[in-house]
């Protein structure tokens, strides 16, 4: 298990407080969660600087020493993925601390591919070997990741670098995590699958929650932080400030929403958002297999 953070805006915006020195910021689930449990076994950040993604990870839990909250504090940008990792599947390494990155495509993922052992050689064969080659851990997570941007890069719903319809891509992933779902059942049918994901490419962002919380939070206009008093935003005056925060947990006192479970959510680059139920795998499966 693991936490999760995601963040969209459309104007770069220092994410310090948040992820460091909120009620109930990142670095303090990393230490405990809502139930009591420590997230130690690692931690990354990603943003994006134009359209270059940085990813920055570390084995070690975020809590301990300042390397988190250093890297915290440099991030200044529109879009933000971080993860603090409870280790369920490989051990404690940089290699296997989230988020991934495939081209300029981020993504971290809160739960366990139930089975994987099972799993792991049908997915790899689903994969090309180019993207197999990107593989370096041995955590479900990452390959999940290379797993779902394989099916979305065969459908042609995004490329490399960038995606090229948001919509498509949403129902394909919707479609991929369903059948994913359906295995872990067949594979190890006492324990379900949680697959709570996000995934970025810097300007447009899709998130799953199955099995384990996810929350949002909108933030429309300038705002000045509950923490620090400042709005942290880097600001063009007579722009209109739009924010969408992705987390496990509410990490603030705004206000925050329960993404329904067995849902698919997505932001889009001019930051409206759209929620929809994951659905039974349709004719299509076959394309995508």
């Amino acid at each position: 298990m693991c936490r999760l953070y995601g963040f969209r805006s459309n104007e770069p915006t220092k994410v310090e407080c948040t992820l460091v020195h909120a009620q109930n910021a990142l670095l303090m689930q990393s230490r405990s969660d809502e139930i009591g449990r420590a997230h130690s076994d690692g931690w990354g950040i990603a943003y994006y600087d134009d359209r270059e993604p940085h990813v920055e990870r570390n084995a070690s839990a975020a809590h301990h020493g300042l390397h988190f909250s250093n890297a915290a504090e440099r991030v200044y940008s529109p879009t933000v993925i971080s993860h603090v990792r409870l280790a369920t599947v490989g051990i404690p390494t940089v290699e296997n601390c989230h988020p991934f990155r495939f081209g300029n495509w981020v993504f971290a993922h809160n739960g366990t591919v139930q089975g994987i052992n099972q799993l792991r050689p049908i997915l790899i064969d689903e994969i090309s070997v180019d993207l197999q080659n990107g593989i370096v851990g041995d955590t479900d997570s990452e390959l999940l990741f290379h797993w779902l941007m394989q099916r979305l890069l065969r459908h042609r719903v995004v490329d490399k670098n960038s995606c090229l319809s948001l919509d498509e891509s949403i129902d394909v992933i919707a479609e991929s995590l369903t059948l994913l779902d359906q295995r872990c059942r067949d594979a190890e049918p006492t324990k379900p699958a949680k697959l709570n994901t996000v995934l970025t490419d810097g300007h447009v962002m899709i998130a799953s929650r199955l099995r384990n919380s996810l929350h949002w939070a909108h933030r429309d206009g300038i705002r000045d932080c509950e923490i620090c008093g400042i709005p942290h935003v880097n600001h063009q005056p007579g722009f209109h400030y739009k924010a969408v925060v992705l987390a496990s947990e509410p990490l603030s006192h705004e206000r925050w929403t329960e993404i329904p479970d067995g849902s698919i959510v997505s932001i889009d680059s001019q930051l409206e958002t759209r929620t929809m139920s994951m659905r039974a795998p349709t004719s299509t499966e076959s394309n995508l297999s």
